[in-house]
């Protein structure tokens, strides 16, 4: 029970990764807040695990800050904070619209920008406090992906310098990078390619040293580790969980 006592709030927390981080993080003791664009999402999660469900555009300043206020005065305080929204708008760059680079720019960057800014405010007063952003190997390049790339390498760096200005008030901020994981956006990434999401899956596995693809459940266990006191000494680092090196 790494976490009894503690509160947590997980942004794009009704599916896939940020859906099991909200689960593993209750079943080890945590009070959790499970955020999600749409109220119901956020609301199938957190019910079974006796959290706090709430809706918030993360690209709203506004939102953000009342999620986060709320967080507070509902739950008491807020101990770790974990970035999962986000959204893909895949193409090759000459078909890239303006929206589809915004869009995805404006929900990963800037969504956990203000998340962080509005949560460290907790976090430096009581002079604790865990960030996890979610980046992705596309940070080290995927073609089709210039924004959602581009965004998960900036989360990266976001992570770095964070690490940097709230380290001196005991907040430790990190970023992990999954590989293929199954997830709805796996799934529409397969559609978009025109691939059977089976035939996907085998390929993708094929390419892994463990021969396996990862689940939702594979990253939330990493992130809990980093949202835990047993990494109180580890901030500032990007950890690649993809089966191999």
């Amino acid at each position: 029970m790494r976490f009894t006592d503690r509160v947590a709030l997980v942004t794009g927390g009704g599916r896939g990764i940020g859906a099991a981080t909200a689960g593993r993080l209750a079943s080890e003791g945590a009070r959790v807040m499970v955020s999600d664009m749409d109220l119901e999402p956020a609301r199938e999660v957190a019910e079974p695990i006796g959290g706090v469900a709430v809706a918030c555009d993360v690209t709203q300043r506004e939102q953000v800050e009342e999620m986060v206020a709320r967080a507070v005065r509902e739950l008491g305080r807020l101990d770790v904070l974990v970035c999962c929204a986000g959204i893909i708008r895949d193409n090759l760059l000459f078909k890239m619209t303006d929206d589809d680079w915004d869009l995805v720019i404006d929900t990963h960057l800037k969504g956990t920008f203000l998340c962080a800014r509005a949560a460290q405010k907790a976090m430096v007063a009581q002079k604790y406090g865990k960030m996890v952003f979610l980046s992705s190997t596309s940070a080290l390049g995927n073609r089709g992906q210039t924004n959602y790339s581009t965004a998960k390498a900036g989360l990266q760096g976001m992570a770095r310098t964070l690490a940097l200005e709230l380290g001196p008030f005991n907040v430790n901020v990190n970023a992990v990078a999954p590989g293929f994981v199954e997830t709805r956006m796996t799934r529409a990434t397969a559609e978009r390619m025109g691939v059977d999401f089976e035939a996907f899956k085998i390929g993708a596995a094929s390419q892994i040293p463990l021969q396996r693809i990862g689940q939702p459940e594979d990253i939330a266990s990493v992130i809990a580790f980093l949202c835990s006191d047993e990494s109180s000494f580890v901030s500032g680092q990007t950890i690649y969980v993809r089966g191999g090196p």
